[in-house]
C-alpha cells in the first residue's frame, strides 16, 4: 500500500475563503515547514504559489497541494496552482470539533496531515481537472444553472406578488385560480388610467410593472434554457469522441477528408440532435 508520505517530500494543505486562503507546508514527516495566510486577489494568489515555491525548493513533482473546495472558494487557486505544475487534490472533509470550532490555520494542517498518510488510491483530483473542453462546459452550466434557479425564483415571486394585488383590487381579472400567460401578457400592455381613483390608478400601474416584468423573466428563461440544452448536446458529443468507439473511428475518418475538429463536433451535434429528436417522440408516442 503506496501513501502520499511515499512519493511527495511535501504536502501544502489550503484552508480555503472568499478572501483569503490559509497556507500550511509539512514534509513527509509530517513536520511544518511554515504556514502562512493570503488574500485571494491576483496578486495575493500568484504570491502564495511563489511562497510554496521558495519554501518546497521548486521541486514541483515533489509537491502535492491538498485544496478545500477546489469546486467552489479554491476554484481559481487550483487552476492557478495546476497551471504552475503542481498537482492538486480535493482535500479531506474536516471533523472539526465543536469545542475548537473553526480555526483556518488548524484546518489547512489537519488538510495537508490527513492527506499526507492517505492512500494514493484514493486521491480526487481537483474538480475541473482534466478535458479542458468538458471542464469548460460542466462550468458554463453549472452558470446557467444558478442563474436559471434565480430567475425562476423572482419570477414566482413576482407572479405571487401580482395574484395577491389582483385579488385585492378589482382590474378586471379573474385571479381566484393562477394566473394564465395570457392574463399576464394582457396586464403587460395595459395603459395607465389617469381618470381612475388613485388607489384602483396605483394597483393598475404597479400590475403593469409586475406583469412587464414577468415576460421579461419568462425570455429570460426561454434563453437560458436554449443554451442549456446546447451544452448539453455539447458535453454528449465530447464524451462520445472520447470515450465512444465508433465515434472516435468517424472522427477520425472525416479528419482523414480535412475536416477540422470544430467542423466535426458541429456534424455530430446535428447527428446527435436527431437521434435525440427521434428519441424523444418514439417515447411520447
Amino acid at each position: 500500500m503506496t501513501i502520499v508520505a511515499d512519493l511527495f517530500r511535501f504536502v501544502v494543505g489550503v484552508d480555503t475563503h472568499a478572501a483569503t486562503h490559509t497556507y500550511t507546508i509539512l514534509d513527509a514527516a509530517g513536520r511544518m515547514i511554515d504556514q502562512q495566510q493570503f488574500p485571494t486577489s491576483p496578486a495575493g494568489l500568484a504570491r502564495a504559489i511563489d511562497w510554496i515555491g521558495r519554501r518546497t525548493d521548486g521541486d514541483l513533482d515533489a509537491t502535492l497541494v491538498t485544496v478545500e473546495g477546489t469546486g467552489t472558494y479554491g476554484a481559481v487557486l487550483a487552476a492557478h496552482l495546476a497551471t504552475a505544475g503542481y498537482r492538486v487534490v480535493e482535500a479531506p472533509t474536516p471533523r472539526r470539533d465543536r469545542a475548537t470550532g473553526k480555526n483556518d490555520a488548524l484546518d489547512s494542517l489537519t488538510a495537508a496531515r490527513s492527506t499526507l498518510s492517505m492512500r494514493t488510491d484514493r486521491l480526487r483530483d481537483r474538480r475541473g481537472g482534466g478535458d479542458q473542453h468538458i471542464a469548460g462546459v460542466r462550468g458554463a452550466l453549472q452558470v446557467l444553472v444558478t442563474a436559471r434557479e434565480q430567475v425562476c425564483g423572482e419570477r414566482t415571486r413576482a407572479v405571487n406578488a401580482l395574484t395577491a394585488l389582483l385579488r385585492v383590487h378589482d382590474l378586471g381579472i379573474d385571479a381566484r385560480r393562477a394566473l394564465t400567460n395570457r392574463q399576464i401578457t394582457t396586464i403587460s400592455r395595459w395603459r395607465c388610467r389617469s381618470e381612475e381613483p388613485i388607489d384602483i390608478a396605483t394597483a393598475r400601474t404597479h400590475a403593469i410593472r409586475l406583469a412587464t416584468r414577468i415576460t421579461e423573466l419568462d425570455s429570460h428563461l426561454a434563453d437560458n434554457l436554449a443554451q442549456i440544452k446546447q451544452l448539453a448536446l455539447h458535453t454528449i458529443v465530447l464524451t462520445r469522441m472520447r470515450c465512444d468507439p465508433a465515434t472516435r473511428a468517424y472522427a477520425e475518418r472525416r479528419r482523414a477528408e480535412g475536416k477540422t475538429t470544430r467542423e466535426i463536433r458541429r456534424i455530430l451535434k446535428r447527428y446527435t440532435s436527431r437521434q435525440l429528436y427521434r428519441t424523444l417522440n418514439a417515447s411520447t408516442a
